[in-house]
């Protein structure tokens, strides 16, 4: 039993074998129907999402497990009961729970506070790490690799972003590149965290607020839609400050043979025009469908599968 909750959870070995066992179910995704057996996951969402609450129950079902589904008022935290007590619980029913909180970490290391009930973070308010193994799922199902790659991200530095850096920082030779508007850059804590990962693997981790001067000849395009689930921004005129961070067709005429990539939902017109988003360049939904085998192989590292 293993939990799921920050990247930084994870050896260097741990992170690529789970993309390498996502990468195998993408191309067979029938062959482990029977690897959580016996198993029973409980899904518990206070926040919406369709991706990962959806890849996770599916990626259960179909690697054996049943399911228990929790909504937002579902629980008795909601009368008072704490968490540390509901975790206790919990983990004496459960084998996994998957939790979107949008919240402090500090609640799901609470329910993780157990020995009998793995816990997988489908969503803090300050990390994304599930959305990050599709990420790299995807870059490898496209490249054959994630070493030597490189990003550029433009954008907030939200939850996707922290996940992303914390992620691509541990593969020599890869640059990511973010362009974050003036006050929404990455929290201190994760650049500091990613950069340290950078400087012993050999990987570049560097965030500017502006949007000029951009790299050229990237391999990966990628965004997320500027308002965050669960969040709301202080400045009532946030949207002039993110506008020039709009991902247009005029990236490709330096990146010719990148490719786009976006967590979603989008709004077209918004973050991405609708040229970039339904054009030949992006992966967006292949991505999107990429979730599903990483749940899959992050629910069997989580039972304590050998991933190979």
């Amino acid at each position: 039993m293993r939990h799921f909750i920050s990247l930084d959870d994870l050896t260097d070995h741990d992170l690529r074998a789970i993309v390498a066992r996502a990468d195998q179910l993408a191309d067979r995704p029938r062959s482990a129907a029977t690897s959580l057996f016996g198993d029973v996951v409980g899904i518990y969402f206070r926040r919406t999402s369709t991706r990962t609450r959806t890849a996770f129950s599916a990626g259960a079902l179909r690697l054996g497990a049943r399911i228990i589904a929790y909504g937002p008022g579902d629980l008795q935290t909601n009368t008072g009961e704490s968490i540390e007590d509901t975790g206790r619980v919990l983990s004496s029913m459960l084998d996994v729970l998957v939790a979107r909180t949008a919240a402090d970490p500090a609640e799901l290391r609470a329910i993780a506070a157990q020995d009998r009930m793995a816990v997988i973070n489908a969503m803090s308010e300050d990390e994304h790490p599930t959305q990050a193994i599709a990420d790299l799922t995807t870059v490898v199902r496209q490249f054959g690799r994630v070493d030597g790659l490189r990003m550029l991200y433009l954008g907030e530095g939200n939850n996707t972003a922290a996940a992303l850096a914390l992620a691509l920082s541990r593969f020599p030779g890869v640059e990511l590149h973010l362009h974050t508007p003036p006050g929404y850059g990455l929290a201190p804590d994760v650049l500091t965290r990613a950069i340290a990962h950078a400087s012993r693997s050999g990987a570049s981790i560097v965030e500017r607020h502006d949007p000029d001067d951009l790299p050229t000849g990237v391999d990966v395009v990628y965004t997320t839609r500027w308002q965050t689930t669960g969040t709301t921004k202080p400045d009532p005129d946030w949207r002039k400050a993110f506008a020039p961070f709009q991902v247009t067709t005029d990236v490709w005429q330096t990146s010719k043979e990148a490719v786009f990539m976006h967590d979603l939902p989008a709004h077209r017109g918004e973050e991405v025009t609708a040229e970039v988003l339904d054009g030949p360049h992006s992966m967006a939904f292949a991505q999107a469908e990429n979730k599903l085998y990483s749940a899959m192989a992050i629910l069997e590292w989580c039972r304590g599968k050998e991933l190979t």
